[in-house]
């Protein structure tokens, strides 16, 4: 079993970074595929960002392409999502998944394991 939990969430104004983290626990996630999800209010939840399980691999929304950066760090168990230029669309839940396939997909029944999500608050 493999618990997730996020962090890093807050208010920022349009224009500014943040950056997320998910951290693993319960057992090794370096296997897995990791992604980050959000949801805005009265939206469907969405795909942001994926890494695969060697970090040899990326793949970003388009709404995050050029605005976004996933990393790992297998030995720390921790995945982090750096966003800059942030826009009030973005406003949302962010929640980190990790699936066993080890393969990123953006849909978001492939993956295995959700933390409770952080809260992204982007202001004009």
């Amino acid at each position: 079993q493999v618990q997730l939990v996020e962090s890093g969430g807050g208010l920022v104004q349009a224009g500014g970074s943040l950056r997320l983290s998910c951290a693993a626990s319960g057992r090794t996630f370096s296997g897995f595929a990791v992604a980050w999800f959000r949801r805005a209010p009265g939206k469907e939840r969405e795909f942001v960002a994926g890494i695969s399980w060697s970090g040899g691999w990326t793949y970003y929304a388009d709404s995050m392409k050029g605005r976004s950066t996933i990393s790992r760090d297998n030995a720390k168990n921790t995945v982090n999502l750096q966003m800059n230029n942030l826009k009030p669309e973005d406003t949302a839940v962010y929640y980190c998944a990790a699936a066993k396939s080890g393969t990123v997909l953006g849909y978001d029944f492939v993956y295995d394991y959700w933390g409770q999500g952080t809260q992204v608050t982007v202001s004009s």
